[in-house]
Order: C-alpha cells, then structure tokens, then sequence
C-alpha cells in the first residue's frame, strides 16, 4: 500500500471542496498512453493498488507502468458512536488529491488495444470519471 514514509503532520486540515482543473501533470511524460482523470475527488491507497494490479495483470511482462498519483494526504475519522468534541480523529487512511485533467497512470511497450483494454478495466476501480489518451492526442 501507498503511504508516505514521515510527514510534517500528522492530521493535515481537511479540504471539503477541491476546486478548479488540475495544474500540473496534464499531459504524458513518460508512457505513450495514459489515463486521464474527468472528475474532481479524493482516490485513496487502496484504489491505487487495486488499479495498479489490474493494469499489470494486462500487460503481463510486455509493457511498463506509471504511477503518476501518491497518495500523501492522512483522512481521519472519528470511531463510531462517538460523542461530539473530543478532538480530531485518528488517521483512517491516505489519499491522492485529483483534480479535473490530472494524468493518473500512463503505460508504455504494449499495442494501442492492449492498453486500451488495461486502462479501462482500471477505471473500473475508480471513483472518477476517467478518458484514454494517447501521446498524439495530448
């Protein structure tokens, strides 16, 4: 699982709206096809891993993978049945702020079909809205 190995602070304010597009990692850098993020949200470790697996059991050994997304953002949550007060939550899980535009994955060495077929069973995995793009078409 994705999770940063020391932070400045343990329980990071939260973020209740993540506005606007995404500023950087907008086009492909490394791969020639990519997936790309339609939608604003959260995606946390777990849906990494899991779209990272994915991805990988359809390239099997042929191709290379980019993980373009970390997951450096601590979520806290209460216990359940808990009162009011009594400070802030014990960190929950991590997470990956995404915006609008955000290049999430990016493949490499395999034919266009093939990463076609990859990265939509990867969207799958995904709460987000997301597009197939090429290096051509970015």
């Amino acid at each position: 699982m994705l999770m940063p190995k020391r932070v400045k602070y343990r329980k990071p304010h939260s973020q209740p709206r993540i506005k606007g597009p995404a500023k950087r990692g907008t086009t492909i850098a490394f791969g020639e096809y990519g997936l790309k993020a339609l939608d604003p949200k959260w995606i946390t470790a777990r849906q990494i891993e899991s779209c990272r697996v994915t991805i990988g059991r359809y390239l099997k050994k042929g191709g290379k993978l980019w993980t373009r997304i970390f997951p450096d953002k601590a979520i806290t949550k209460h216990p359940a049945e808990t009162r009011m007060g009594k400070g802030k939550g014990a960190p929950e899980y991590w997470a990956a702020v995404v915006k609008p535009g955000r290049i999430l994955f990016e493949i490499e060495g395999v034919p266009e079909r093939e990463a076609q077929k990859a990265l939509d069973a990867a969207s799958y995995k995904l709460p987000i809205r997301t597009k197939f793009v090429s290096r051509e078409h970015v």
